[in-house]
């Protein structure tokens, strides 16, 4: 079994011969992709879809939960001085967000709903202001993770409860945004969701799957993709996204500090991974600190 963990930023401890660009004592946030650069998809500039990749945290890679982690100096990224290791932490999904408004098309102008409001759909929701969404229509089935997103810009919020079928949420969403959303984005991806983005996507419009919460087989009225035009998109990961995450967060253009809501030191662990898995105290995001020298 690996070591878990993907979403890190840290201090370098320790640096090859080799490297030139960071040095001992350098704040940094930690990309956890690593291509072959060889692959076609490499070759193409879609490092993303690489079929060699090693991602920290999957399958047999050794995450970055623990005290000491190595990992390529390519892929850290120095911190300014102002932005947090907290901030800097929050760059791969920074990343995995704007990688969605990307295949999405987000800009001035669009209306966006994005489906889930947890720390994915929260931070796509600052992303997708960030890219000049006119207007943004969040949805979870969390009263608190919707007050959280109303709190953080969304124009208009819609609970979903677990039971509901898409007809019924569709008529909410639409009642409440008074007409159909141009871009969907799912954060969540059950069956509910999928279903619930065909019938509320305008026609012509486009979904974006960032998440797949339904297994890997899903039923799903395809027919509306069709005769409506609308392109579904998945999105894997990100690709070239962490240098605009950090200019986005060092520059103040979006703050993810109202995120965090709780922390816990290394030998906490098991007690930090019940609170995320049950959302105790309105858990969004969950900080497990592996310096012995963190104070709270």
């Amino acid at each position: 079994m690996s070591i878990s963990g993907h979403e890190v930023s840290g201090t370098v401890w320790k640096v090859g011969r080799m490297v030139k660009n960071l040095k001992r004592g350098n704040r940094v946030a930690v990309d956890p992709g690593v291509e072959c650069a060889k692959c076609r998809y490499c070759r193409e500039g879609r490092g993303n879809l690489c079929i060699n990749s090693m991602f920290a945290g999957a399958a047999k890679v050794d995450g970055c939960l623990s005290r000491f982690y190595t990992h390529p100096a390519n892929d850290c990224y120095k911190l300014p001085d102002h932005v947090s290791l907290e901030e800097g932490a929050f760059l791969e999904l920074i990343s995995v967000g704007i990688h969605a408004c990307k295949r999405g098309g987000v800009g001035f102008g669009s209306v966006v709903l994005i489906q889930g409001s947890g720390s994915l759909g929260l931070v796509t929701l600052l992303v997708c202001r960030a890219f000049g969404a006119s207007k943004v229509i969040m949805t979870d089935y969390l009263q608190s993770r919707l007050d959280k997103a109303k709190e953080l810009g969304a124009d208009l919020i819609v609970q979903v409860h677990p039971n509901d079928i898409a007809e019924v949420v569709n008529h909410r969403i639409i009642s409440a945004l008074g007409h159909h959303a141009s871009i969907c984005i799912d954060c969540v991806g059950t069956e509910l969701t999928m279903s619930l983005a065909l019938k509320v996507t305008a026609s012509g419009g486009i979904i974006v799957l960032v998440a797949v919460g339904g297994g890997p087989t899903v039923k799903i009225p395809i027919t509306e993709a069709v005769i409506r035009e609308i392109d579904i998109r998945g999105a894997r990961h990100y690709i070239n996204s962490y240098s605009i995450a950090l200019d986005m967060v060092a520059s103040g253009t979006i703050d993810v500090k109202p995120l965090i809501t709780h922390h816990y030191r290394l030998e906490e662990i098991l007690k930090a991974l019940n609170t995320s898995r049950t959302r105790e105290g309105d858990a969004i995001k969950v900080f497990v600190h592996t310096n012995r020298d963190w104070v709270c």
